[in-house]
């Protein structure tokens, strides 16, 4: 027996038992505990959030149509996504009509206000006429003066509008430039002397979090169509808690049989995958936590069906190894055989998931998106614990001296 071997497995084992009991969070009222999934943001079937419908309607500079619904649509996008929203549902309804879902919004009336509004930022000369727009802006973003400490949103123009600040800051010399933003004047500084560099800056916001809201509405353009909010309704998660609820029971059940299956069937290797499924579970639930991957019910579905064929990975490499030692070759060499045997079915099966994964990645919205992400790094996890973490603790199985071939499944 190599003290070496058993102290290693010893070792895996002591790790990844502590990990796993200190890593349960208290997450939902109704499920007490899940691992590694505090830092894993929820979807709107699971922790609620804000229904919008929005409604576009004709300006006298842009008539909705196919085009400016897009236009809308990216824009809302946009800031959304920069309000650091989890997996936002954004699809249209209609002609003109905009379908809105955020999740784990905690003040949704505001949310909508941000969507909603306009945000067209105008340069004005003291005579009315305008020297610049929105859309001549490359970046925008928040921050302090370092030298009095007042909040900021600093501008950065484009090269067309680097162009036309510095012809109107040349010739508006001693005169006042109004910075105006939805018809209202923000600042209305006098210009000492030609600005050339291509930047400005906005002042006189109380914090960080509402320049950040003025820099991220700037950014993400000025809203193409006027827009009514038609209908705003706050869901709870209350549907999706019943549905987790058994998701996690299912999935607690399903776990269990599948171990008793694999150590009654192939024994000793069936063992050492139940272990390899422990640890593959909290790996991609811990990945989870580092991608901010969004968990949704689809998704604990994908989670629950990568498990799966992690476990469908074992059992073509056992069912090799089990061959490899009917043939009379010695353990080692029989469990070497059996991995690389097994190797071309098992990645065959999983390139062939992941690009039904990647088809339903590129077509698919919010929660087909999240059952797509969590598939993917179930598989890839997956693929992981099978070939090397398992091959890795079979070999240090057998160098502790257990060589009975009936204790291998043969």
């Amino acid at each position: 027996m190599k003290w070496g071997s058993v102290l290693k497995l010893f070792a895996v084992i002591a790790a990844v038992a502590v990990i796993a009991v200190f890593s349960v969070q208290p997450v939902f009222p109704n499920v007490k505990w899940l691992p590694l999934t505090k830092g894993i943001p929820l979807g709107l079937d699971l922790q609620g959030g804000v229904h919008v419908t929005l409604e576009a309607k004709d300006t006298p500079q842009a008539k909705v149509n196919d085009d400016t619904m897009k236009q809308l649509k990216e824009v809302i996008e946009r800031r959304v996504n920069a309000f650091g929203v989890s997996e936002p549902i954004i699809q249209q309804e209609g002609k003109n009509r905009l379908i809105v879902e955020l999740a784990g919004i905690k003040d949704p009336d505001q949310a909508v206000r941000d969507i909603v509004k306009t945000a067209f930022l105008e340069f004005k000369t003291q005579d009315g006429k305008t020297i610049l727009t929105g859309a001549d802006l490359k970046n925008a973003v928040e921050g302090k003066d370092p030298t009095t400490g007042q909040i900021e949103v600093d501008l950065e123009f484009n090269s067309e509008g680097t162009k036309k600040f510095a012809e109107a800051t040349t010739a508006n010399v001693g005169k006042p430039i109004a910075i105006i933003l939805d018809g209202k004047v923000l600042q209305n500084p006098t210009v000492q002397e030609p600005i050339t560099g291509g930047k400005a800056r906005i002042t006189g916001y109380h914090d960080l979090n509402e320049a950040h809201t003025i820099a991220v509405l700037l950014k993400s353009g000025a809203l193409p169509l006027k827009t009514d909010v038609i209908e705003k309704r706050t869901v709870g998660p209350s549907l999706g808690a019943d549905s987790l609820n058994k998701s996690v029971k299912a999935g607690i059940v399903g776990l269990i049989a599948i171990a008793l299956f694999m150590f009654g069937y192939y024994r000793l290797p069936g063992l050492v995958a139940d272990f390899a499924l422990v640890v593959y579970a909290l790996i991609v639930l811990a990945i989870y936590a580092a991608m901010h991957v969004v968990l949704t019910l689809p998704g604990i579905a994908a989670f629950i069906l990568s498990m799966g064929m992690a476990v469908d990975a074992n059992v073509i490499i056992f069912e090799r190894l089990k061959e490899e030692l009917r043939t009379g070759k010695t353990l080692r060499s029989a469990i070497d055989a059996g991995f690389k045997r097994a190797f071309v079915a098992i990645l065959d099966s999983n390139v062939t998931t992941l690009l039904a994964a990647a088809v339903l990645f590129y077509f698919g919205s919010g929660p087909i998106k999240s059952f797509a992400v969590a598939l993917t790094v179930g598989i890839l996890t997956s693929m992981f614990t099978a070939i090397s973490f398992t091959r890795w603790m079979l070999h240090n199985t057998a160098n502790t001296g257990i060589k009975n071939t009936k204790l291998y499944g043969a």
